[in-house]
């Protein structure tokens, strides 16, 4: 998990302490473990704002500055924050997409044995 720029050993220990299901589940439920998840409120015809609750608060809470340095740092993740920003996005709910990206990537990685890499393309 250290290999993913942005991800510490500190924030490591932290998935692997807070999350030891991780590497068995799947994209969505790694997501809404930490309460990464948006959940829309809507009744009938009346819709509101989606938002995010939930879950594990302590990993959540370990994984926003992790995500503001890989929002920076991360090559893909700059590009995805980047482009959120460009398309009106307020900035914390570009944080939190990436921080939702950080651990699905994470639970990929671990499920799959393998270090992170950059993508060429």
């Amino acid at each position: 998990m250290q290999s993913i720029p942005g991800l510490g050993a500190t924030t490591a220990a932290t998935i692997l302490i807070e999350m030891p299901e991780i590497g068995t589940l799947t994209n969505k439920a790694v997501a809404c473990l930490p309460g990464l998840a948006p959940i829309t409120r809507q009744s009938g015809k009346w819709k509101g704002q989606a938002f995010i609750q939930g879950g594990r608060k302590f990993l959540r809470d370990a994984l926003y500055m992790p995500a503001l340095v890989a929002a920076r740092y991360n090559p893909d993740m700059a590009g995805k924050y980047q482009s959120m920003k460009a398309a009106g996005k307020p900035s914390k709910i570009a944080i939190v997409t990436i921080m939702r990206k950080l651990i699905i990537l994470a639970n990929t990685l671990f499920k799959d044995d393998r270090y992170w890499v950059k993508n060429e393309a």
